[in-house]
């Protein structure tokens, strides 16, 4: 019953007019976002992240929520039409949406794309709900030790667990932990890799490496792309609403999906694009139609849509309970919340109910409004995919200027910027993720903090992270972890070795 009375005092949270309005604004931007290919939902968290200063918590919360579970709808729109994923998670999406699409039934996979995200973002909603305040029960107990082998974990599964290389997943985030370095320590007053540059001295701030990393790279990427021009698209609206088979067909994927997106979306590191993959994959040898998959079968647009939004959904249980992020999107949520003095944690539930409860209950309401926009505006966001990208990008370019600039009213902020923006594209380049980078950048200093913590506590004595047993868990998860890993890479390795060695 408690969290019933909790979820509906969170309604009345959500529920007040400007939460209503920054909620409307999130998931319509994220959605509009979401529809233009390659951009994802990086790009509008970053812009939006120097107008949440100036707001409520909540109200910042529940519109950076909105922006980020906005884009998981409106990725699955480019990837159905045009075959290319307007966010990776989506990217799933293409298999069965595309060939859907080419069969004149775009309209029925555009319909079940929206109902089955819908569907997966109850889902993880319930279970955020309920799983939430059982894990930051638990988390009260944690100490020092305990705080440093998680966050430590997350790191860990944020490399290991990437779509690329884990040595490369590794290094990025070994990269991010050096560029959290960056200013002077609290602790000692001293300067620490700032080059002789004043403006380094307070550190490099979060808004500029996030905008420049995946704002101005995915901008770069997305320019090379799309230097054709625009897409021109047909829809047959004449096959609009699934029929009654096609909707018995797709109840179960959607509950499987939500279900295992939930799994991957709690887990630090996995997130959306993994909790799609597993769900497709799963449903396809569950499903009694598993031989039309990649020919346009309904389910296989059902179970990815419904996983990924489920999983957008319960990403934020590790954020705000643990304070470890489980994307790059949930490390600017981290920042948000630290920008206005809010710690996320275990206390959280505690201090700041009305923040969470509020969050929870404003998944209810924003589903509902990206149901409401999705389904009648399919037209107009097909017609926003015509307008020519070189009238585009320099409009974002522009948004990004402005929103690093007001950061700190200053110029060499934006020069950063862009220095970063060409960094993430080299990424890209030769395969490196900057997402674990900005993850190693947002928990550096929070593993710093705690390390040192834990050593001042022990007298210098390293062995506490093994002797408290919580710790010596998350640690000895850890380690495998990342050996799972390296025998996953060497094993990858041989098969590709035995495979050229057969072709020739």
């Amino acid at each position: 019953m408690d969290i019933f009375a909790s979820f509906g005092h969170g309604l009345l949270v959500a529920m007040q007019p400007e939460n209503l309005l920054y909620c409307f604004i999130g998931v319509f931007l994220g959605t509009f976002i979401g529809v233009l290919p390659g951009i994802g939902s990086m790009a509008p968290i970053s812009m939006i992240l120097p107008l949440s200063f100036y707001l409520e918590p909540t109200s910042a919360l529940v519109m950076i929520a909105g922006v980020y579970y906005g884009a998981e709808y409106g990725g699955s729109i480019a990837s159905i039409l045009m075959n290319i994923p307007g966010t990776p998670s989506s990217s799933i999406t293409c298999i069965d949406g595309y060939p859907m699409a080419r069969e004149g039934r775009a309209g029925i996979a555009l319909f079940t794309s929206a109902i089955a995200s819908f569907g997966g973002g109850m889902i993880g909603m319930v279970v955020m709900a309920v799983l939430a305040p059982a894990l930051a029960s638990l988390a009260l107990n944690f100490g020092p030790a305990e705080y440093f082998a998680v966050i430590l974990l997350g790191l860990v599964a944020a490399s290991a667990v990437s779509n690329g290389s884990p040595v490369k997943g590794v290094a990025m985030v070994v990269a991010g932990l050096m560029l959290g370095t960056v200013g002077v320590d609290i602790t000692t007053g001293a300067e620490r890799f700032t080059m002789g540059i004043p403006e380094l001295r307070d550190g490099v701030n979060l808004v500029v490496v996030a905008m420049g990393l995946f704002g101005v790279g995915e901008l770069i990427v997305s320019i090379k792309a799309n230097a054709s021009g625009a897409h021109q698209t047909d829809i047959d609206y004449k096959q609009f609403y699934p029929s009654r088979a096609e909707w018995k067909s797709i109840f179960n994927p959607i509950l499987r999906g939500g279900a295992i997106g939930s799994f991957f979306g709690a887990l630090p590191g996995t997130g959306q694009t993994v909790a799609s993959a597993v769900a497709y994959a799963v449903e396809k040898k569950l499903s009694r139609n598993r031989g039309n998959f990649g020919k346009g079968a309904i389910e296989g647009v059902a179970v990815p849509e419904s996983a990924n939004n489920s999983a957008t959904q319960t990403a934020f249980i590790p954020t705000l309970t643990l304070g470890v992020p489980g994307s790059a999107s949930m490390a600017l949520v981290i920042g948000a919340l630290m920008i206005h003095g809010i710690t996320p944690g275990p206390r959280l539930l505690v201090e700041h109910a009305d923040l969470f409860w509020g969050l929870v209950a404003s998944f209810l309401i924003g589903n509902v409004m990206l149901l409401v926009l999705n389904i009648p505006m399919i037209g107009l966001w097909v017609r926003l995919l015509q307008i020519p990208y070189k009238y585009m990008y320099p409009t974002i370019i522009v948004l990004i200027c402005m929103g690093v600039y007001s950061v700190n009213n200053n110029v060499f902020d934006i020069w950063l910027t862009l220095a970063f923006g060409w960094a993430g594209y080299l990424m890209r380049l030769f395969r490196f993720e900057p997402a674990p980078l900005l993850i190693g950048f947002v928990l550096g200093p929070m593993m710093e903090e705690q390390l040192r913590r834990a050593m001042l506590l022990s007298r210098g004595d390293p062995t506490v992270f093994l002797t408290r047993p919580i710790s010596g868990v998350l640690i000895v998860i850890t380690i495998g972890l990342l050996a799972y890993s390296c025998v996953s890479a060497l094993r990858a390795r041989r098969h590709q070795r035995g495979a050229l060695r057969s072709a020739e």
